[in-house]
C-alpha cells in the first residue's frame, strides 16, 4: 500500500552517540543510518566521518529521528548543512498522548516502543552505553563497535516505529515541526553570550555575598533572621508599611514568587525583598550552564509543555532564574544583541481568532489596556497612561486575567480590591468584547464534548472531560502562541539569523554592531510574516531592545538595583 512515505526517494532513520559536557557543543563519536526502502546501513567511527554528509540532504530524502535537535547539533559541530526534510517521531509521540498519562515507561525511545508493543534493548543496556558515550575522549576498538552497535539498536528502533507510527502522523505538519526541531539546534548551537568574569566571581564567593546580601536588603524589612524569612516579622513589615497582602484559606500570608511579583508591581517598595527571596530560593549559580566560549548553551526543551512551549531549566538556563542575572547576559566586543518580542501577543491571538471587531480595535490603537478602560467609560477619551495610570493598570490586568479564566475572587485578590470590584470589571470586559467571550466558551465546550483541541498547525491536547476549564480557554492563545514562535525561529535561523534563543513571545538576536538595525528589521519581518500565517492574514506588532557591547543586558525596570548590589558586594573581593 502506497504511504506518504514513498513520496521521498530516500527515508534515512538516523542516530548519533555522542559527548557533550556542560554548555558544549557536542563531540560526535559515531554515527548509523539506515534508508528504510533498500534498507542501506551506513555505520561510521568519528574517525570515518569527512565534511561531507553520506547521504543526499534534498528534498527528495525524509530524515527520521527520536528527539531530532540532538541529532541537527552533531550536524552542525561537523559542519554539515542541515536535511531539508525531516520528521522526529517523539515530537509526534507527544503530540499523540499530550494532555493524556504518559506512559509508565516514560516519553523516550523505550516507553514509545513499549506503548506501540515493540520489543528494545533493555533500560540498563541502554543506561550503560549512554555513559560510555557521554563519557567522550578515545575509544578502543572493542568499545567502539559496542558505541555502533547501540546506535545501530536505536536506528533499529526507528524502523519499526516509522511504519507503525505513520498512518497516525499528518505529514505536512510533522515535516513543520520537524523543521523547528532543526531551528532549536541552530539556536541551541549559537548559545547566549555570557560575562564570565563577572560569572565566576559571583560563583568563588557567593556564599558570602548572600550573607552580605541580606544584611544590606534587610535593612529596610527587618524580616530576616540571619538567612531564614521569618513570616512573623514580614507580617509586622505589611502592617507598620499599611500593605495589604493576600492569604492563604487558612489565612497565613501568600508568599510565593507569583504573589510576590503581583505585589511588587502595586507597592514597588517590596521589590527588593522579592528579588532577595527570589535569589536566595532559586539560584544556583553552579548550574547554569556555560561552555568554554563563554556561551550559555542548554536544552531549549521544545515541545514540553502542554500548550507545546518550550521549558528549559530553570537552573541551567540564563533567562530561568532571578531576573537580575540577566545583566550576565553581554555581547562580545563589535557585537550586539536584540530582544524583539510581539506586542501584546496572546491579546492579539485572542482578537484574530475570536474575531471580535472591538478587541481588534482595542490592539489596534497600540495600548489595548487603556482602550479598553475608554470603551467601558472608565476614562475619558483623551485619557493617557501618565493622566490614569491606576485606571490603565486595572484594566490591564483584567484583561490578562481573563485570558487565563480568572475568576472574580482571584482578580480580586490580583488587585488587591473588593470582589464587587473586581465582578465589576469583569462584567465590562464581557459587555465590550461579546464576541470573544462566546467564541472563548465555545472552545471550552468543544474540548469537553471532542476531547481534543488543537492549534491551527495540529498540535493537540487530548481531554478527559475533568480538565480545568480555564486551562482549556488559554489554550488556543497560548498554543497558537507557540505554534508564533516556533514558525518564526524557522524563518529567522533558515535566513542566517544568529537567534540566540526563543523567549515565550520574543527572540533574543545577535550580530555586529554595525548591522544590528538590519538584522532587526529582518527579525520583525519574520515575526510579522508569522503572525500573518498563524492569523490567517491578522497581523500583530513587534517592538525590540538593542544592547552593544560593552553594555549588558536588563529587562526593563527589573534587578537592575538588586543587579548592582550583587555587582558592588562581589567588587570587594580580590581574586
Amino acid at each position: 500500500m502506497m504511504t506518504w512515505l514513498d513520496r521521498f526517494n530516500a527515508v534515512w532513520s538516523i542516530d548519533f552517540e555522542f559527548s557533550s559536557p556542560s554548555g558544549e557543543r557536542p563531540s560526535v563519536a559515531c554515527l548509523v543510518a539506515r534508508e528504510y526502502h533498500t534498507k542501506q546501513l551506513i555505520r561510521l567511527a568519528r574517525k570515518d566521518i569527512t565534511n561531507q554528509p553520506p547521504f543526499d540532504l534534498s528534498e527528495s530524502s525524509l530524515f527520521v529521528a527520536y528527539f531530532a535537535s540532538a541529532e541537527w547539533n552533531c550536524f552542525l559541530s561537523l559542519g554539515w548543512q542541515l536535511p531539508a526534510r525531516s520528521i522526529d517521531l517523539w515530537v509526534e509521540f507527544k503530540n499523540q498522548l499530550n494532555g493524556l498519562p504518559f506512559p509508565k515507561a516514560g516519553m523516550g525511545l523505550l516507553g514509545c516502543l513499549f506503548h506501540h508493543g515493540l520489543p528494545a534493548i533493555g533500560a540498563e543496556e541502554k543506561e550503560a552505553m549512554r555513559e560510555l558515550a557521554m563519557r567522550g575522549g578515545s575509544y578502543s576498538e572493542r568499545e567502539m563497535a559496542e558505541l555502533l552497535d547501540y546506535c545501530q539498536s536505536d536506528v533499529d528502533a526507528l524502523d519499526r516505529l516509522l511504519p507503525v507510527m505513520a498512518p497516525n502522523i499528518d505529514a505536512p505538519r510533522a515535516l513543520l515541526r520537524g523543521r523547528y526541531m532543526q531551528a532549536i539546534a541552530r539556536m541551541e548551537h549559537c548559545g547566549i553570550p555570557i560575562d564570565t568574569k563577572s560569572l565566576n566571581k559571583f560563583r568563588n564567593h557567593w556564599g558570602d555575598i548572600k550573607s552580605h546580601l541580606v544584611s544590606e536588603v534587610d535593612q529596610t524589612f527587618g524580616v530576616y533572621d540571619g538567612l531564614s524569612f521569618k513570616q512573623d516579622r514580614f507580617k509586622q513589615y505589611l502592617k507598620e508599611n499599611d500593605i495589604p497582602w493576600p492569604h492563604t484559606p487558612t489565612w497565613k500570608l501568600k508568599l510565593d514568587d507569583d504573589t510576590f511579583r503581583q505585589q511588587a508591581k502595586l507597592y514597588p517598595q517590596v521589590s527588593p525583598l522579592r528579588e532577595l527571596r527570589h535569589t536566595m530560593s532559586e539560584l544556583k549559580l553552579e548550574k547554569l550552564e556555560v561552555g568554554a566560549d563563554g556561551r550559555n548553551r542548554t536544552m531549549l526543551r521544545p515541545f514540553a509543555s502542554r500548550s507545546g512551549r518550550n521549558q528549559p531549566s530553570n537552573n541551567k538556563f540564563i533567562f530561568g532564574p532571578s531576573v537580575w542575572i540577566r545583566g550576565l547576559i553581554q555581547p562580545e566586543k563589535d557585537r550586539a544583541i536584540a530582544y524583539v518580542d510581539w506586542s501584546q501577543q496572546e491579546l492579539g491571538i485572542a482578537a484574530a481568532l475570536s474575531a471580535d471587531p472591538a478587541m481588534s480595535q482595542a490592539y489596534a490603537s497600540g495600548d489595548p489596556y487603556l482602550e479598553f478602560a475608554r470603551m467601558a467609560d472608565a476614562v475619558p477619551t483623551d485619557a493617557t497612561k501618565q493622566t490614569h495610570p491606576q485606571e490603565r493598570a486595572a484594566y490591564k490586568v483584567c484583561m490578562l486575567a481573563v485570558q487565563y479564566g480568572m475568576t472574580e475572587v482571584g482578580l480580586a485578590s490580583k488587585l488587591n480590591c473588593s470582589v464587587a470590584f473586581a465582578r465589576h470589571l469583569l462584567q465590562k470586559h464581557r459587555s465590550t468584547f461579546p464576541v470573544f467571550w462566546s467564541w472563548s466558551q465555545s472552545q471550552v465546550d468543544a474540548a469537553m464534548l471532542e476531547l481534543s483541541n488543537r492549534t491551527v498547525f495540529g498540535w493537540q491536547i487530548q481531554t478527559t472531560g475533568r480538565d480545568n476549564p480555564r486551562f482549556l480557554a488559554n489554550f488556543p492563545m497560548q498554543a497558537n502562541g507557540a505554534e508564533m514562535l516556533r514558525l518564526a525561529c524557522c524563518l529567522a535561523t533558515e535566513d542566517g539569523i544568529n537567534v540566540c534563543c526563543p523567549i515565550h513571545d520574543a527572540l533574543l538576536v545577535e550580530g555586529h554592531s554595525s548591522t544590528m538595525e538590519q538584522t532587526v528589521r529582518r527579525t520583525m519581518e519574520h515575526m510579522t510574516e508569522a503572525s500573518r500565517v498563524v492569523l490567517d492574514g491578522f497581523e500583530l506588532s513587534a517592538d525590540y531592545k538593542i544592547v552593544r557591547w560593552p553594555d549588558r543586558y536588563h529587562d526593563e525596570d527589573r534587578g537592575v538595583e538588586m543587579w548592582n548590589r550583587i555587582t558592588d558586594l562581589a567588587s570587594q573581593f580580590v581574586e
